[in-house]
């Protein structure tokens, strides 16, 4: 028995010793590397805990370095071939890898090095007294509603790049007072979609030299709007990401001691002839904003459909502020503070000149806006968000609804009302979410909850469901009479569309959801992510809307847009 100890011992070591010795120690590979995987992998991955994906400190020693690179290469072939560790990490964390063939030999042996330099587990305190996690927060699933959408293919958008996702279109809206319909791709073209045509409106990039558009990840143009006088004053705005350590000093930053990762604009337009179809005309910087992270940054940016002249939220700008990573880097200070920009929803005047930079206005029904001489931002509107990814308002009644993609397990949809506080990261859904410890984890919340002034979601789903909230919009238009009424919404990754009752979304109550099928029109039913699966190993599913409130669903993958014609019942399943 001891000579069967020692020699497992021996065993073990001389693989410890052929691991190391499979990866680089020369300092300016190591330096590449951490250059790459600052860039690359920091979105998902850290060296303290798991969040979007698996905790890496280690993983030179657990993994061979063959593995590893075959992984990073092409995850999704691995995981089909039923690899055990491959699919343990797939069924754990609920979503594909995204493959990095982009990347060289010697980019991924160059990232490797730099894994390798944190080889040891950190063990993290975390919160004391939360007491034991719950081992399914959401048991149930989301049950199927027994019909399918019927999907109209609508136009197919311009490929931005070889390999998918062929065009990381995101975002598709109205103009304002008329039937014209606009579409972004991130990677930094705005497109006027005239007689199924694409054409291009407006190039981003070709403004900012220092445009940053991969890889992906909330980099690129993030969103785009309209001012709601478009037509006669020519305003528009859009929000993008940048390189740091441009020479450009943001408004709103952190201590020098944390590195800023992007910096993410925010610009508004004024075009010389709003009726031409292509942009002429001139540019002025609102907004620069520093993040640790490239995660969920700036995101939505919109003006209240709903709002006539004369009404308090006419002509303001909404701007969704993700937390920027802050919470996965573990500076979760930078969040759930009235001082900081990061993880709270903003509302600004662009026409005013009253902020600190002079170069937008701040509300005076903001509801900071009477602390500002304590320190707090007047920009606020609502606090505690992680990626207030969408925002819309309920053509019914009025209510602006946000959906909130999760870290690990709850995805979510809120009621937003201004001075409310979300929770994030003191929450996850309805759950206690323990910001310095293990983010795969979550508690009931504690007796004295209502101390607390969070305010929770009016419908949430777990990752057994999706893995990441894709908002979309309360359906009022008159083709499709099945739908009027519900809000229809879907899981970016898997191309899942869903709905909830807009009637029975309301605080301190969990909104029923349920599911679809859907179909292209004459074809058999299939799901988004059987559709797109050649092009990409996710869907990446978002929602549009015309001027008739009628509903369209994309995918990023394949460029497809598809408007919604009609719902057929269906067998229950």
């Amino acid at each position: 028995m001891k000579k069967y100890l020692i020699f497992s011992l021996i065993g073990i070591f001389c693989f410890a010793c052929e691991q190391q010795s499979s990866f680089s120690t020369d300092t300016a590979v190591i330096e590449r590397g951490k250059v790459l995987f600052e860039g690359q992998c920091s979105a998902c991955h850290n060296f303290r805990t798991s969040g979007m994906g698996p905790n890496l400190a280690g993983v030179t020693t657990e993994a061979s370095a063959e593995w590893l690179r075959e992984f990073i290469k092409n995850p999704m072939q691995l995981i089909e071939a039923k690899d055990e560790r491959a699919t343990e990490l797939f069924q754990s964390y609920k979503t594909y890898m995204p493959s990095f063939a982009h990347l060289s030999d010697e980019d991924i042996d160059a990232v490797l090095a730099y894994l390798n330099t944190h080889s040891e587990k950190v063990e993290l305190e975390g919160t004391p007294d939360l007491g034991p996690p719950i081992e399914n927060p959401l048991p149930d699933t989301i049950p199927f509603a027994g019909q399918t959408l019927v999907l109209r293919e609508f136009i197919k958008m311009p490929a931005t790049d070889e390999k998918g996702p062929l065009a990381r279109i995101n975002k598709m809206m109205p103009l304002p007072g008329s039937d014209r319909i606009f579409m972004h791709d991130i990677r930094g073209t705005i497109y006027e979609i005239t007689n199924a045509e694409p054409k291009p409106f407006l190039y981003v990039p070709d403004y900012f030299p220092d445009f940053r558009d991969s890889p992906g990840w909330a980099t690129g143009v993030s969103s785009f709007t309209f001012h709601p006088e478009y037509l006669t004053n020519g305003l528009f705005y859009t929000n993008h990401v940048e390189n740091p350590y441009n020479g450009h000093t943001a408004d709103f930053n952190f201590e020098d001691s944390l590195k800023i990762n992007i910096q993410a604009v925010l610009t508004e337009w004024k075009d010389d002839n709003p009726g031409s179809g292509t942009f002429s005309g001139t540019k002025r910087e609102l907004m620069r904003v520093d993040f640790v992270g490239q995660a969920h940054s700036m995101q939505e940016i919109t003006f209240n459909p709903l709002a006539k002249p004369g009404d308090e939220d006419y002509g303001l700008l909404y701007i969704g502020m993700g937390d920027g990573s802050s919470v996965g880097t573990r500076n979760s200070y930078l969040v759930q503070d009235k001082t900081r920009i990061w993880g709270n929803m903003l509302r600004i005047d662009p026409a005013g000149d009253n902020s600190k930079n002079g170069n937008y206005g701040i509300p005076a029904g903001n509801p900071y806006v009477s602390e500002m001489g304590q320190g707090a931002l007047g920009e606020i509107y609502a606090m505690g968000f992680r990626n207030a990814h969408r925002l819309t308002w309920d053509p019914n009644d009025g209510k602006m609804l946000a959906s909130g993609i999760g870290q690990h397990m709850v995805e979510e949809l809120n009621i937003i009302e201004p001075g409310r506080n979300y929770g994030w990261p003191e929450r996850e859904g309805t759950f206690r979410f323990d910001k310095h410890g293990d983010f795969q984890k979550l508690y009931a919340l504690p007796e004295n909850d209502e101390a607390y002034g969070f305010t929770y979601p009016v419908a949430q789903f777990d990752h057994d469901d999706g893995a990441a909230i894709c908002g979309g919009y309360v359906y009022n238009g008159e083709e499709v009479p099945a739908l009027r009424g519900k809000y229809i919404f879907g899981d970016i990754f898997y191309g899942r569309i869903f709905s909830v009752e807009a009637a029975d979304l309301r605080f301190g109550h969990q909104a029923p959801i349920s599911k679809f099928k859907v179909k292209i029109e004459g074809s058999t039913a299939k799901d988004l992510m059987e559709i797109t699966s050649e092009f990409n190993n996710k869907a990446d599913l978002r929602f549009g809307i015309d001027s008739k409130g009628e509903i369209y669903v994309f995918t990023k993958a394949d460029g497809m847009v598809y408007k919604i014609v009609g719902v057929e019942e269906s067998m229950v399943q």
